[in-house]
């Protein structure tokens, strides 16, 4: 962690503790070094750090590439090992980005559903995390956040005292379908884009907050 990253990480950890009490479950199941994609259910703007600050080593974020056009901001995400992407997190050169970060050993955080949920719900996958995965080589460790949607969803303008948990499941094998993949005509290429994408969410559903 740069000086930077490790300050946000020590003010986000200690507001996580004090302020929405929070638990992190099998940080242990995400490797220490090297790539890995975090793959996370998405609930609110808390789930970024959160998933991040439960984790003894950096971690690489997506936001949108119009707010790196601001000097400062554009410098603080940077120091914070943001990644800049379109609107939808879907264009060539955010993907680009995003697979070199993982080349050179990074880890990143990506949303299977691509926007926080509106009702608490886990919704469906889009495609474009499917993409990801099998254009690198990086395990992927599914994750999914509890608390987060009542602490504070879109409907709020402050974030509540609750209490939120972060729990990482178990890293899943894709090598088959990647393999699948480097041949596979294009109408195949989409459909193992979007299977990935749903057997990333279906682990995501599978993990279940832990009793106190």
């Amino acid at each position: 962690m740069n000086p930077s990253y490790r300050i946000a990480w020590s003010i986000f950890r200690t507001i996580f503790a004090v302020y929405f009490r929070w638990k992190v479950c099998n940080p242990e199941r995400v490797p220490r070094n090297g790539p890995v994609i975090l793959a996370s259910n998405h609930a609110s703007y808390l789930d970024p750090p959160l998933v991040g600050s439960g984790l003894p080593r950096a971690i690489n974020y997506l936001a949108r590439e119009s707010l790196f056009r601001f000097p400062l901001v554009g410098a603080i995400l940077r120091s914070w090992n943001s990644v800049p992407v379109d609107r939808d997190g879907g264009g060539a050169s955010g993907l680009r980005e995003i697979l070199g970060r993982l080349n050179k050993g990074g880890g990143i955080i990506l949303f299977p559903e691509g926007t926080r949920t509106k009702d608490g719900k886990l919704q469906p996958a889009r495609s474009g995390v499917g993409l990801t995965v099998i254009k690198s080589n990086a395990p992927v460790v599914p994750v999914r956040v509890f608390g987060t949607y009542e602490a504070y969803n879109r409907t709020m303008k402050f974030p509540r005292p609750r209490k939120i948990v972060v729990k990482y499941g178990v890293s899943m094998d894709f090598k088959a379908l990647r393999e699948e993949a480097k041949s596979c005509p294009k109408p195949r290429l989409k459909e193992i884009y979007q299977e990935v994408a749903d057997q990333l969410m279906a682990e995501i559903g599978k993990l279940q907050p832990v009793k106190d």
